[in-house]
C-alpha cells in the first residue's frame, strides 16, 4: 500500500486557492470600460487594484514604499567613520595617559607627534601605522581599528565573508583572499571576452566556496550580487559630504593596502562596472535615524533601496512595453515575502487566462467574445435602472412565423403559415368523432386544425447617433452614452440577430463605429456638433436596408454647431449659423420623406437645444425624451424594443 507523509506548508502557491475566474475579470474590466476608461487603461487599472480577492500592484507598491521609509530611517551612513574616530580618540587618550608621568624627552616628543596628527581620520590612522605604542590599551584600540576596517571592507563587498574566516588579517587568510580574488578576476576577464565560464565557476566554487556563505548557484548570480553591492557602495560615497567621502575612501584604501589586496580589488571594481553598467552606480541617498551604520549594513541598506526602486518601476508598469513578466519574482520574495510573489503570480495567471480563454488577443486587445460579454454587462446596467411599472411592458398581440413559440395556440384560418399543433389538432378530431357517434375512423375537418403562435420577428435597420463632442465629457454624460451604445449593440445581437445596427458618433465630423471599437471609444476634444453629417450617414445606412423597418435614434446634449462642406471639410460656428441649421433640417426632412421617424434623446436642460429638438420632432413625427444620464440607457433600449415591435407612436 502507498504511504503518505504530511508536514507543514513551507511556502509556494496556495494549493487550495480557487482558480482564476477569467469571466469575473472581464466583468471587472467591463465596469471600468463602461465608466469611460480605454481598454488598456482598464486592464492596467485592473492589475493595479486587483480583482477577485487578489491584491493588485498598487498594494505591493504601498508595501514597498513602507519598506523604503523603514530603510531610510534605519541609521546614518557615516557610522564607520564615527566608530573609527571614537576608537582613535580612545587610543590617543590611553597613550597620552601613559606618557604623562614620564619626564623623558622621548615622552615629550611622542606627545608632540600625537598633537600634530591631522584632523583627517584616515590620514591619522595611516600615520599611526608605524607608531610604537607605549600603552597596551592604546595598541589594542588601534589594532581594533585595523581589524574593524578589514572586516567592514571585506563584508561590504563580499556578504558575510569574515564569518568563514577566524582571523581575516592572518597571513593564511590574506593568501586565501588573494587567491580567490585572482581567480575571480580571471573568470570575469574571460566572461568579458565572451567565453563560457560555466566550468570555471564550478572550479571556483570548489576552491573558494567556503568564502561565500550564501553559495551562489551560477556565475550570473555571483556577478549580480557582487555588482549590486559594489554599486551600493559607490552610491553611499556619493551620499556623504566631500570631507566624509575623502576620509572613508582613505580608510578603505588603507585597509586594502594592509591586506595587500588593493590591486586586485581595483581590478574587480573595473570588471563589475564593465559587466553590469545597467546598475545605478551614481546617486545620492538621504538616510536618517540612529545609530550610525557600519559599511556592511549601510551597503546592504542601499542595495536593498536600489532593489526596491527597480521593483517599484516594474510594478508601476508605466514604461513602454511594460508586462507583468518584467517583475522580478526573486526580488519580490526578498523584499515582501512569499505572499507577494503569489499575488503577482495570480495576476499573471489572470492575464494569461484572459488570453487563453479568448477574451484578450496577444496584443492585449479585446476579442469579439470579450466585447459581447461587456455588451451584456452594459445591458444589465441598463435593465437594472429600468422601472417596469413606469416604462410599461413590451408585449405585443400580433404573432408571426419567424419568432419563438409563445406556448399559445388558436384555430387555423385561411392564409395562416404558422406550424400546426398536431396533438391538439388530432385531439379536436377525436373529440368531434366521439360526439358524432364514434363509428369508423375519425377524419380531420378544417375546424379541427390548430396552429402554434409565435412572436413577431420583423427585420429592422437601426441607426444610433451618439454625440461625441467635448461637452459630453464636460456634462458627465459620455459614460452613459457609451454604455447605452454597447447595451444596444448587445441587445440587437442577442435578441434581434436579424437586425442591422449602425452606431454613428459625431463631433466636428461624424463616423461609423464598429462593435469592436465601442469599448475603446472616447469623446472628442474638438469643438463641434455635426448632426448634419451624422444624419447624412444614417440616411445612407438606412438606404442600404430598404426592406427593413427603419429605426433612428439621436443622443445629444447640444444643438448643431457644425456641418459638412462640399469638399469633405467641416465648418463650426457658435452660436450656430443659419447654414448649419438649414443643412441639418434638410437631412431631417429627407429621413421624414423616407418614412423614418426619429427618436431624440435630449441630455441636459439647455433651452436652445430643447426648442430645436421639439421643432424637429413636430416636423418629423418622432418623439423627444428628456433623459438624464442615469436613465439614458433605459429610454433608448425601451424605445428600440417598442419601435422594434410596432409600438411607435407619433409625437
Amino acid at each position: 500500500m502507498a504511504r503518505f507523509r504530511y508536514g507543514a506548508f513551507h511556502g509556494g502557491p496556495d494549493p487550495l486557492a480557487e482558480p482564476v475566474d477569467a469571466g469575473a475579470a472581464v466583468d471587472a474590466l467591463a465596469d471600468r470600460i463602461l465608466d469611460g476608461s480605454s481598454v488598456r487603461d482598464a486592464l492596467r487599472d485592473l492589475l493595479r487594484r486587483g480583482a477577485d480577492g487578489t491584491r493588485g500592484l498598487d498594494n505591493l507598491r504601498r508595501r514597498l514604499q513602507q519598506r523604503r521609509r523603514e530603510l531610510q530611517e534605519s541609521g546614518r551612513l557615516d557610522g564607520l567613520l564615527e566608530k573609527v574616530r571614537d576608537k582613535l580618540d580612545e587610543a590617543l587618550e590611553a597613550e597620552r595617559t601613559a606618557l604623562f608621568p614620564d619626564p623623558s624627552d622621548d615622552a615629550r616628543f611622542r606627545e608632540s607627534m600625537l598633537d600634530m596628527l591631522p584632523d583627517d581620520t584616515a590620514r591619522a590612522v595611516r600615520e599611526l601605522a608605524d607608531y610604537d605604542w607605549r600603552s597596551p590599551e592604546a595598541r589594542a584600540a588601534y589594532d581594533e581599528i585595523r581589524d574593524m576596517l578589514q572586516r567592514d571592507v571585506l563584508d561590504q563587498q563580499f556578504k558575510d565573508l569574515t564569518r568563514s574566516m577566524s582571523t581575516p588579517g592572518s597571513p593564511e587568510s590574506q593568501q586565501a583572499l588573494k587567491d580567490m580574488l585572482a581567480d575571480l578576476n580571471a573568470m570575469m576577464d574571460k566572461h568579458r571576452r565572451g567565453e563560457d565560464v560555466s566550468e570555471d565557476f564550478e572550479h571556483f566554487m570548489e576552491s573558494h566556496g567556503d568564502l561565500f556563505p550564501e553559495r551562489p548557484e551560477s556565475f550570473e548570480q555571483l556577478l549580480d550580487e557582487l555588482a549590486r553591492r559594489a554599486a551600493a557602495m559607490a552610491r553611499m560615497l556619493d551620499s556623504l559630504t566631500p570631507e566624509q567621502r575623502e576620509e572613508l575612501q582613505g580608510l578603505m584604501a588603507q585597509a586594502w593596502q594592509d591586506m595587500d589586496l588593493a590591486a586586485e580589488m581595483a581590478h574587480l571594481q573595473d570588471n563589475l562596472r564593465a559587466l553590469r553598467p545597467d546598475l545605478p552606480w551614481q546617486g545620492r541617498q538621504r538616510m536618517r535615524g540612529e545609530p550610525g551604520m557600519g559599511l556592511p549594513d549601510a551597503t546592504e541598506a542601499l542595495a536593498e533601496l536600489a532593489d526596491l526602486e527597480a521593483l517599484d518601476a516594474q510594478l508601476s508598469q508605466d514604461y513602454a512595453g511594460a508586462a507583468l513578466e518584467d517583475i522580478d519574482l526573486e526580488a519580490i520574495d526578498r523584499a515582501l515575502g512569499r505572499q507577494a510573489v503569489d499575488d503577482v503570480s495570480r495576476l499573471r495567471d489572470m492575464e494569461r487566462q484572459l488570453r487563453e480563454q479568448g477574451y484578450l488577443t496577444d496584443r492585449l486587445d479585446l476579442s469579439p467574445k470579450a466585447i459581447r460579454r461587456i455588451g451584456r454587462t452594459a445591458l444589465r446596467r441598463v435593465f437594472a435602472n429600468l422601472d417596469a411599472g413606469m416604462r410599461g411592458d413590451h408585449d405585443v398581440r400580433s404573432t408571426g412565423a419567424a419568432g419563438e413559440f409563445t406556448g399559445q395556440t388558436r384555430p387555423w384560418t385561411f392564409g395562416d403559415e404558422q406550424p400546426l399543433d398536431v396533438v391538439r389538432t388530432i385531439g379536436n378530431a377525436t373529440r368531434r368523432h366521439l360526439v358524432d357517434g364514434g363509428s369508423g375512423r375519425p377524419r380531420l375537418a378544417p375546424e379541427d386544425f390548430e396552429i402554434r403562435e409565435t412572436e413577431t420577428r420583423t427585420r429592422a435597420a437601426v441607426a444610433l447617433l451618439v454625440d461625441q463632442s467635448f461637452s459630453m465629457v464636460m456634462n458627465d454624460t459620455w459614460r452613459a452614452a457609451k454604455t447605452t451604445a454597447m447595451a444596444l449593440q448587445a441587445l440587437a445581437a442577442s435578441a434581434f440577430p436579424l437586425d442591422a445596427l449602425q452606431v454613428i458618433t459625431f463631433s466636428n465630423l461624424a463616423r461609423t463605429v464598429n462593435a469592436e471599437e465601442l469599448p475603446d471609444l472616447a469623446a472628442s476634444d474638438i469643438q463641434g456638433t455635426n448632426l448634419h453629417h451624422a444624419l447624412l450617414l444614417a440616411g445612407r445606412f438606412l438606404d442600404r436596408h430598404r426592406d427593413a423597418e427603419p429605426v433612428c435614434m439621436v443622443v445629444t446634449d447640444g444643438e448643431p454647431t457644425a456641418h459638412l462642406l462640399s469638399d469633405g471639410d467641416w465648418w463650426f460656428m457658435w452660436p450656430p449659423d443659419s447654414e448649419t441649421i438649414s443643412l441639418t433640417v434638410a437631412e431631417v426632412d429627407r429621413l421624414t420623406r423616407r418614412g423614418v421617424p426619429i427618436s431624440w434623446f435630449r441630455l441636459g436642460d439647455e433651452p436652445r437645444l430643447e426648442r430645436f429638438l421639439d421643432a424637429m420632432a413636430r416636423r418629423n413625427g418622432g418623439r423627444v425624451f428628456a433623459a438624464d444620464g442615469a436613465r439614458l440607457g433605459d429610454y433608448v433600449v425601451t424605445d428600440y424594443v417598442r419601435s422594434r415591435r410596432g409600438g411607435r407612436r407619433s409625437a
